[in-house]
């Protein structure tokens, strides 16, 4: 019974964890994608900058694992059973763990580098919906590394979210903002995909090492995020030093749009948001599936659609609404399988526990 009970706290866990990374996936979601436009809009233009923005609030990491070591040592120094067992240690990450999350963390270097680059020479809207295409790398980089199963529903919606991302590539250009290129602006699409596409990998790594741990708590998910991140960091300031956008800071600062305070407000918050979406992202892979986050991160992509057109008044034409129209479609097809399923192993658990009752409980 008392590993029943236990077992159930860890599920009610789950679902609260689920809930809290999912209000931090739409936060940063929803914000991350605008802020950053609005310092490109007002005279940024540092690219390695941007990108460096999407994983350098990686230290916000340390809150949640500050915590859960505190409640960890205060339960081992009141549990009696416990004076024989070894200390909680703040970091419990192995070296192989260290080094996947390290490569991982550089794979999402590159993608930030290139979706950094997309939202310079794309308006919010349109590279949001590209980005919407995760999900079906997602689902198939799941399928590949972690063997995820499929349903007509996920494939439907794979396929209409494919569908929509090609509506939106035939009329590349149409909406491209003043003074840009039509090769510029198809070339921010481009990586604009490609990132999406890496973005799409990232997550079913990010589960299989998952799968590969033996024992996986929330607060080793933050400590590999926190190397995750480091990582990526890292490769994002190596190319600041190449380009030497360090020497153009304060200049850029100065000559911003909206002044040299709001510049570096701006820089803040966007790192703030961010952060926010890769934690919300990541904890989502570890409270469910990587399949179910990179879902979770398409859904956001309606908020950011409507907030970017009221806030930069960018304008909303028939193809992106046709696109935008195919991707809610297949979200609702996604979840409507996912409920379904959910129903049906409920109704499985509830038969095999009527039959276990009838084979224990004795004939009067």
């Amino acid at each position: 019974m008392s590993e029943t009970i236990e077992v159930k706290n860890q599920r009610d866990m789950k679902k609260i964890l689920l809930l809290i990374n999912t209000m931090m996936l739409a936060i940063g979601a929803g914000g991350g994608p605008l802020i950053m436009r609005l310092y490109y809009i007002h005279g940024g233009k540092r690219i390695w900058l941007s990108s460096l923005l999407l994983t350098v609030g990686f230290p916000i990491t340390l809150i949640p694992i500050t915590i859960s070591y505190l409640r960890s040592r205060r339960h081992h120094h009141r549990s009696l059973s416990n004076m024989d067992s070894p200390k909680p240690k703040m970091f419990t990450a192995t070296p192989v763990l260290l080094l996947a999350f390290a490569v991982i963390g550089v794979i999402c270097g590159v993608s930030n580098y290139l979706y950094a680059y997309g939202v310079a020479r794309l308006p919010v809207s349109t590279a949001t919906l590209v980005m919407g295409t995760q999900l079906a790398f997602t689902a198939i980089f799941a399928f590949v590394l972690v063997k995820q199963k499929f349903t007509f529903n996920s494939v439907n919606a794979i396929v209409l979210l494919i569908f929509g991302a090609g509506i939106l590539a035939q009329h590349a250009g149409s909406d491209r903002p003043a003074g840009e290129s039509t090769k510029q602006y198809i070339k921010g699409f481009v990586m604009t995909l490609v990132a999406s596409a890496l973005s799409g990998l990232a997550f079913p790594l990010v589960e299989l090492m998952y799968k590969r741990t033996l024992s996986i708590t929330y607060s080793l998910v933050m400590e590999l995020q926190m190397v995750l991140g480091f990582s990526a960091t890292i490769f994002s300031l190596i190319g600041m030093i190449i380009h030497n956008d360090f020497k153009v800071i304060s200049r850029e600062a100065r000559e911003f749009g909206l002044g040299e305070a709001k510049y570096y407000v701006i820089l803040v918050g966007c790192a703030i948001l961010w952060q926010f979406y890769l934690m919300g992202a990541i904890g989502i892979v570890f409270c469910a599936s990587s399949l179910f986050s990179g879902v979770m991160v398409s859904v956001m992509l309606p908020i950011t659609e409507v907030l970017a057109v009221i806030f930069y008044k960018e304008s909303f034409e028939a193809t992106k609404g046709i696109s935008l129209v195919l991707s809610l479609w297949g979200f609702v097809s996604y979840f409507y399988g996912e409920f379904i399923k959910a129903k049906k192993i409920r109704k499985k658990l509830i038969s095999e526990t009527e039959l276990t009752l009838d084979h224990t409980i004795p004939n009067p």
